[in-house]
């Protein structure tokens, strides 16, 4: 199967400083541009770069070499020399597909097969919508190895279609090879709003122009778990997107659920995914800014049995860290307010840069600060199909509360 046209790709004998030298040997995938010592040859993306000890020349780790990011050397194989060829990407994509097993056998067809540095293919993604597959790439690095991964993919998923999204970064540098965001690379898309199933609740995706591969896929069992929940229960999801928590409340019983988001496209597109689904309680939007519309619900003295608080990553670069604290504080107190005695507050961050030891301290102190007392329920993180391998993979955590 030819998805582009033969890379040639050389391999590149690379050393480090000595600080990165010791982050590799810790199993880190990345290495920045201003990490490299020696460098033999100039690189292409997807060159095999291959990292030696300063010490004895041992072999420490290979990658795949990016000229278009800081992140210059993406490493895929670690302490044991390897033939990186078509087989080492197949037993990839198959101990991947193994881990992703007991999803599976749930009534799911929806899941991420492969996540980035975390299965050892960085920046490369592949989620799986019923019986269609979606690539996305962040990296120049993957172009000479489609031709080997996608007829493997198809073979492992069976699926009936293959999208490939490009991020915005691949598309702005470099070459493409005649390849586009939202294009068909395998089979037949009969429609480009895809309906799948998580836990038995049924959803849609737009393959072609949703966002990232069409869905947020990581937050299933947290969604599950606000459904089982909420049976008879009055429920607010604030930064709802496309429903996933309305819609599992609606699913698990509840008697009346409130989807908040800014976007009217996003409440649109979650009235759209109930409607996909038989329930007796009533759905209502509110369309505004997250913040304003939970003071502005605090001011009518609105309250409900469970609020969903799940904000988009509020901490993208170093320098917002400070200011994501502060946000995810306000959210927490806000909330707070909306709950009634015995109901559950649910807390979300999906920012790595926030560890959740932090998220969880700064949740809880302004949870009292609103003067309420609580009692966690349970804390959550990963689900199984987004493993995590590194500390910057790890970036999804959630607080259930029961406040007083």
């Amino acid at each position: 199967m030819k998805i582009t046209p033969f890379i040639e790709t050389k391999r590149l004998a690379i050393k480090l400083k000595p600080s990165a030298e010791k982050m590799v040997k810790q199993g880190h995938p990345w290495i920045f541009e201003n990490s490299i010592l020696k460098q033999n040859t100039d690189g292409k993306a997807g060159d095999l770069a291959i990292v030696y000890d300063n010490k004895k020349n041992n072999f420490l780790a290979c990658g795949l070499y990016d000229p278009y990011s800081p992140i210059r050397i993406k490493l895929i194989q670690y302490k044991k020399p390897s033939q990186i060829n078509e087989d080492w990407f197949v037993n990839r994509i198959v101990e991947a597909f193994k881990i992703r097993q007991p999803l599976l056998e749930t009534d799911t067809n929806s899941y991420r097969l492969l996540f980035g540095e975390n299965d050892l293919l960085p920046g490369f993604i592949a989620d799986v919508y019923n019986k269609v597959l979606v690539i996305k790439l962040y990296s120049h690095i993957w172009f000479p190895y489609l031709n080997w991964m996608i007829p493997c993919l198809i073979e492992i998923v069976n699926c009936d279609a293959v999208v490939l999204r490009l991020s915005r970064t691949l598309q702005s540098k470099g070459a493409t090879f005649n390849l586009h965001d939202g294009q068909v690379i395998f089979g037949d898309l009969e429609n480009e709003v895809v309906i799948f199933k998580e836990h038995g609740v049924l959803f849609s995706a737009n393959v072609i122009k949703g966002h990232k591969t069409g869905y947020f896929l990581d937050h299933r069992h947290n969604r599950r778990r606000v459904g089982e929940l909420s049976y008879n229960k009055t429920v607010l999801d604030v930064f709802s997107y496309a429903g996933g928590f309305s819609v599992h409340a609606l699913h698990g019983g509840a008697k009346k659920v409130t989807s908040l988001d800014i976007s009217r496209q996003a409440l649109e597109m979650a009235q759209e995914n109930a409607s996909l689904n038989t329930h007796e309680g009533t759905h209502d939007i509110i369309i505004a800014d997250a913040f304003e519309g939970l003071q502005s619900l605090i001011n009518q003295k609105k309250t409900f049995d469970i609020v969903v608080i799940d904000p988009p990553s509020f901490a993208k670069r170093e320098n917002e860290i400070s200011r994501a604290k502060k946000s995810y504080a306000k959210l927490a107190k806000l909330g707070a307010q909306l709950v009634n005695s015995n109901g559950i507050l649910v807390l979300a961050s999906c920012s790595s840069r926030i560890i959740a030891e932090d998220f969880f301290k700064i949740s809880e102190e302004h949870i009292l600060s609103a003067g309420r007392s609580f009692e966690v329920q349970e804390k959550t993180y990963h689900d199984i199909d987004h493993p995590v391998n590194f500390t910057e993979g790890a970036y999804l955590k959630c607080g259930y509360y029961m406040l007083d």
